[in-house]
């Protein structure tokens, strides 16, 4: 019956009997904090509902989120206003600017330009092939919000190509070369996603949450000026750890730069279309980076680029609505903002805090910091997302080290970007995990093997290196 229903495009009325169970056993067995009241006590249900639809998926996300905003209004505990007010605000038509802008580079092949660029400069032995995937990666995490468009659309296709290039592919030959491009170009890829803003959406979460529980404002700029330099540190290591423990057969290749060089070479000139979209793209990021310098709003930066770009013909408006990845992202993060905030008001994460802090007892906030940060990143064993991992523990963590006296800048950076980077531990962890794992060419004790050490190595880099570059520039 489930098959006849997933055929029939049905949704899956087991997994809703299950999320509703969840909301509903949430609301009746958790004890009440004498702070939140009944409407808070069921919007928790409410919440809880809806994460446990972003796990299970008996529905996409975006439609698990707009069930959660109806239930919420019927429920009484949030009016139908209120439930819409998520989607006015800028955060959510930054994103959406910027994954019709992304769209816009991958189409026109300059996303793909920019990684065979990076190939053919760094592609004389295996490592450098790697590190080339890695960097073109990172550089297009500058301005591309969506590490599944980034990873599904550049970066994997190529890296396959890289490895079937020496004849490496899933099975006997995938020692030659595959397995350790796909395992180092993805850790690599999760790295990106702490390093910028734009290396993933679930980051705009992560930003409303901090402004909205601790008054903390994060720029792109500023998050960039705190991530590159951890963010080069963990890539330079990760290769050489990936290397190690899945060393390739093949060392040099130089033929990985003819393969670049030859695929410049049908992609043609740039044209006027490709320079026009290079101009755009160039002043929206610059107006992103000196945003400090102006009073224009980065989100007012993203829709101005998508405008410019649809008056010139370069962007479509009919393959603009068909972008029905950017639409769902922005019903789930509109949604998702409203349920967050609507649960902050209600005071449901500073209770769930001081319950947790009572019973931890006084401790001061660097032993609570080296407690609570391991079972916060390892934690991501059991999550799916990191935009979940974001919802469900960033704010408890977040509340509870900062009521430790912990110093807001390094607790906030910490729990980002460790959110992020905990997505490489597993083949599950984030949305581009399994389109590099399903290529068959790691198994799964090598891609787990792997994403622990890796995990254990950013984790120190970020936590060390990270820290001290955070207090040089002033972030703590």
């Amino acid at each position: 019956m489930p098959q006849q229903q997933q055929l029939a495009g049905m949704p899956d009325l087991r997994r809703i009997a299950v999320v509703v169970a969840v909301g509903l056993a949430a609301y009746w067995l958790l004890p009440r904090p004498e702070s939140v009241d009944e409407d808070g006590w069921k919007l928790l249900g409410v919440f809880c509902s809806a994460i446990a639809g972003l796990i299970l998926r008996p529905l996409p996300g975006g439609a698990v989120i707009f069930l959660a905003l109806v239930a919420a209004v019927w429920t009484g505990t949030m009016t139908l206003e209120t439930a819409l007010s998520g989607f006015a605000t800028p955060s959510v038509w930054l994103v959406v600017g910027a994954l019709l802008i992304a769209h816009v580079l991958i189409e026109t092949g300059l996303a793909k330009r920019v990684a065979l660029l990076f190939v053919r400069f760094f592609g004389a032995n295996s490592s450098g092939v790697a590190y080339a995937l890695i960097l073109s990666d990172l550089s297009l995490a500058t301005m591309i919000p969506s590490n599944t468009s980034r990873a599904g659309g550049v970066i994997m296709p190529i890296t396959r190509s890289m490895a079937e290039l020496y004849g490496s592919r899933p099975g006997s030959t995938a020692k030659l070369l595959g397995t350790f491009l796909m395992v180092a170009v993805y850790q690599g890829e999760i790295v990106a996603t702490a390093t910028f803003l734009t290396g993933q959406a679930g980051n705009f979460i992560a930003v409303e949450l901090a402004d909205s529980l601790a008054g903390y404002e994060l720029t792109w700029a500023r998050w960039a000026a705190a991530g590159i330099v951890p963010g080069l540190v963990s890539i330079l290591g990760l290769v050489w750890i990936v290397g190690k423990l899945l060393p390739p057969e093949i060392h040099h290749t130089p033929h990985a730069k003819e393969f670049a060089s030859e695929e410049l070479r049908k992609l043609g000139g740039m044209g006027a279309r490709g320079w026009t979209t290079i101009c755009i793209v160039g002043i929206v990021c610059g107006l992103w980076i000196t945003s400090s310098m102006h009073s224009i709003p980065v989100a007012l930066a993203s829709v101005s680029g998508t405008c410019v770009l649809l008056l010139t013909g370069i962007l479509k408006w009919r393959d603009a609505v068909r972008q029905h990845v950017v639409w769902d992202i922005m019903i789930w993060y509109g949604g998702v903002i409203t349920l967050g905030r609507a649960l902050s008001d209600a005071g449901v994460p500073s209770a769930l805090t001081a319950t947790i802090g009572a019973a931890l007892g006084d401790m001061p906030w660097l032993p609570m910091l080296a407690i609570a940060l391991p079972i916060y990143f390892f934690a991501h064993y059991g999550l799916a997302s990191i935009t979940m991992h974001f919802l469900t523990l960033f704010p408890v963590f977040l509340l509870l080290l900062l009521d430790q006296g912990a110093p807001l800048g390094l607790t906030v950076y910490l729990l980002i970007c460790l959110a992020n980077l905990s997505a490489g531990l597993t083949h599950y962890g984030t949305v581009p995990s399994p389109i590099f794992y399903s290529q068959g060419y790691a198994s799964f004790k090598q891609w787990w093997t792997a994403g622990i050490a890796v995990a254990v190595w950013n984790v120190l880099v970020w936590c060390s290196v990270g820290s001290l570059w955070w207090k040089l520039i002033g972030i703590w």
